[in-house]
């Protein structure tokens, strides 16, 4: 099938999302790199939309998942049959996660295991409310999006699912209305669709303590800043916080499909009585996810990934603090989750088909439409840094104000 026929039929047969779909027919992938179908080599600056932390085509995760395939694929509903690189992954989840944290349950994505740990909180603590923050992003499917406040994407499916309150995203004077009546307050330690949102130092010690004070839960949704990506393991390490319920999936699949939510013993125990199946999946945690999964994590441990990121995070936060003027008004983020906050929409436009057409994949976020975030692999080198930032600069001064 030629590329232009294939252009054609994914926009006859694949259901669109948006007016103006990136279009790149992809040959391959490798490292921080795409290729398309006529050989022209792109940046990719958002990791596959935070999915490729150990780099597109990861030789590891590709022998694991081949050496997998050749044992067995599906073969019981989740939960019931032991399987070898569920266990592993779940006890390797286990030795990295902060405090007590060690029991897993796996899902197929980010979103379904923001509703795990919702139903996991209601049942938990037999309550019916959650508090959420502005600017918050936790999915797409219903109950996740009843936690996202924005009324654009709201709007066209309320009712969504009651009971949310929600609160201004690093305000420690407003955490007082999380109360005796909350099951659960869930936050992104940094705020990614938000636009790459960082709280000040007290305000997450201060929900975990305010958490504490009345018996709610703490789900922190490290959907993107975990797994290295913004210099520690998990975001929420940057302030010493432990959350209840730490929610994780893009990059924990190594490239697969593979969410999850962790919990202490005592309150995952929760889903399995009363009744027997509280919450199942078919597919969660396919043991070829789990297999990929596992190499990924092997790999970003060996090579040190959240220390490189938090290294190569600071050169190029150090690059783009030097190009602030003109369109660009603020750079921040933690490690290598940047946001830059250029000064209208038109530019932030005109900034991204600038960069796009020197061969760099980024964009806005979903919430902010003047700030772009850079999420690039955690493998990218020196030599392809360089390049990134160059063409960065020249994007940004071509924008305009």
């Amino acid at each position: 099938m030629t590329p232009e026929t294939l252009a054609r039929d994914f926009l006859r047969y694949v259901c669109q999302t948006s007016a103006t779909p990136l279009g790149i027919v992809v040959a391959r992938a490798q490292g921080a790199s795409l290729w398309d179908a006529a050989g022209r080599e792109y940046l990719d600056l958002l990791a596959g939309m935070g999915v490729a932390n150990v780099g597109h085509g990861n030789p590891d995760v590709l022998a694991a998942v081949a050496a997998q395939a050749a044992q067995y694929l599906h073969v019981m509903v989740y939960g019931e049959a032991v399987q070898q690189p569920q266990v592993e992954l779940a006890r390797r989840l286990a030795e990295l996660a902060p405090g007590d944290l060690s029991v897993t349950y796996f899902t197929n994505s980010g979103t379904e295991a923001v509703e795990g740990a919702l139903k996991l909180a209601r049942k938990h603590t037999g309550r019916s409310r959650f508090v959420a923050f502005r600017g918050g992003y936790h999915g797409d499917t219903l109950g996740a999006l009843s936690l996202c406040n924005g009324a654009t994407y709201r709007r066209p499916f309320e009712p969504l699912l009651e009971g949310v309150e929600f609160l201004p995203f690093g305000s420690v004077a407003d955490l007082a209305r999380v109360d005796a009546t909350v099951a659960a307050a869930i936050v992104e330690p940094i705020q990614g669709e938000g636009g790459v949102r960082v709280p000040p130092d007290d305000f997450l010690p201060a929900l975990r303590a305010r958490c504490d004070a009345v018996g709610a839960l703490l789900v922190c949704d490290e959907v993107m800043t975990g797994l290295g990506r913004t210099g520690r393991w998990f975001a929420s390490e940057h302030w010493s916080v432990t959350p209840d319920v730490l929610v994780l999936a893009k990059a924990l699949g190594g490239g697969l499909p593979l969410g999850a939510f962790v919990a202490r013993p005592e309150v995952m125990q929760t889903l399995s009585h009363d009744p027997p199946l509280a919450h199942v999946t078919t597919f969660g945690g396919h043991p070829l996810s789990c297999a990929a999964g596992l190499a990924a994590l092997e790999f970003a441990v060996r090579e040190r990934l959240p220390q490189r990121a938090a290294t190569v995070g600071a050169a190029w936060r150090a690059r783009l603090d030097g190009m602030i003027g003109g369109a660009l008004r603020v750079v921040r983020g933690r490690g290598l989750l940047i946001g830059l906050e250029l000064a209208t929409p038109a530019a932030t436009q005109a900034f991204c088909r600038a960069a796009l057409a020197r061969g760099l994949i980024l964009n806005w976020t979903l919430h902010r439409d003047t700030v772009v975030r850079l999420a690039p692999p955690l493998v990218i080198s020196e030599h392809d840094s360089a390049r990134a930032l160059d063409a960065i600069a020249a994007s940004i001064a071509s924008a305009g104000v």
